[in-house]
């Protein structure tokens, strides 16, 4: 009987684990690079990110001084700038929402319409007959459950994030122009308008919850686990699942998060306007995306911050009150949204191929 040779199958054994553990430490590696990311590009990032957080602080401060010359000096009024903080706020709050939604890697086109949706159904004569508190959940459950939605198909039906969104769009509107019989309905309950349109120690209720939210969007996106894995998923969502990161719950999630930012607004919105309507929210989706891009988060996810999103609710803030105080017309204002929005694109991409150069 001949012993095995140097190909035999003791030595194939051997071989195949060995093989077995290096792919093994290989993966194990993988996974570690992609759940803790290089130090030298987490400074090189913050780099970056620091002077666009600078550059935008230097277009709302010009912005501030156009807005001072143009309006006879009445623009930096504690009346004016209380009105705008006032009608950013709910705008402001569904960005919250879209910053987690655009870093994760997605898109939704139907936060406008979700807010619509939870504004109405908290209006209704059943919902005010039980008080103030359910009219605030019930707009928190609409908000919230409508976003499932989107995240479920998104994540476990493989719907693309634009279909499924533009179908919720389409959909929750219709919802709620059934629901109102499109209508407005007038809010009756004093105790909900008494508390949200009044002041905490000298400041609107409106703009407290807006700087909670958005404080509340930085801890969780910034100190959280949460927040790591969604900037995982959106930069690379392959990596974040061989990280061991559940990619479809967390997808999940993340709209559920921007359908409750639209509850939160749309309890602000039915404050600010005393009633619910199917029309409220109108092209609150073009807003968001635009803010939340201005803000340096990335189209194709990955990377952005919420900071910069709030300076960018603020300069579309500053430019509509410029627009009105002007006695601009409201399709001027559309096109100068528009064409902001590709302008900041187009910077991204120039970045982004620097970047890639250097």
């Amino acid at each position: 009987m001949s012993e095995p040779g140097p190909g035999g199958p003791a030595v194939s054994g051997l071989r195949s684990s060995a093989d077995s553990e290096v792919e093994t430490t290989e993966q194990r590696t993988t996974e570690d690079t992609a759940s803790r990311p290089d130090p030298a590009s987490r400074n090189g990032a913050a780099f970056h990110l620091d002077t666009r957080l600078l550059a935008l602080v230097g277009v709302l401060g010009v912005l501030l001084v156009v807005g001072l010359i143009t309006t006879q000096g009445n623009f930096l009024s504690e009346s004016n700038l209380s009105i705008m903080l006032r009608q950013a706020a709910a705008i402001g709050v569904v960005s919250v929402g879209m910053t987690f939604v655009i870093i994760s890697g997605g898109i939704d086109l139907s936060v406008g319409s979700i807010l619509a949706l939870s504004s109405v159904w908290m209006t209704t004569l059943a919902t005010q007959s039980y008080g103030p508190w359910v009219m605030v959940l019930c707009a928190l459950l609409v908000g919230l459950g409508c976003g499932l939605v989107n995240g479920v198909l998104i994540a476990y039906g493989n719907v693309v994030p634009f279909i499924a969104t533009l179908a919720m769009f389409v959909a929750a509107r219709g919802l709620a122009e059934r629901l109102s019989g499109r209508r407005t309905q007038v809010v009756g309950d004093t105790g909900f308008l008494t508390f949200f349109r009044g002041d905490l120690l000298g400041i609107p209720v409106l703009i407290i919850m807006l700087a909670v939210v958005f404080a509340i969007g930085w801890v969780v996106l910034n100190r959280t686990t949460f927040g790591r894995r969604t900037f995982a998923v959106g930069g690379n969502a392959e990596a974040a699942r061989l990280a061991g990161i559940n990619i479809k719950w967390h997808t999940a999630l993340v709209y559920g998060i921007a359908g409750l930012c639209c509850g939160i607004a749309a309890i602000m919105v039915v404050a600010r306007t005393t009633s619910g309507a199917s029309t409220n929210g109108t092209l609150y989706e073009l807003d968001a995306i635009a803010a939340v891009v201005i803000g340096g988060t990335l189209l194709t996810g990955g990377r952005g911050t919420m900071i910069g999103t709030l300076i960018g609710v603020l300069i579309f803030s500053v430019l509509n009150s410029i627009f009105t105080q002007n006695h601009l017309e409201t399709d001027i204002q559309q096109i100068a949204k528009g064409v902001i929005i590709v302008a900041a694109v187009l910077l991204q991409q120039f970045g982004g191929t620097r970047r890639r150069k250097t």
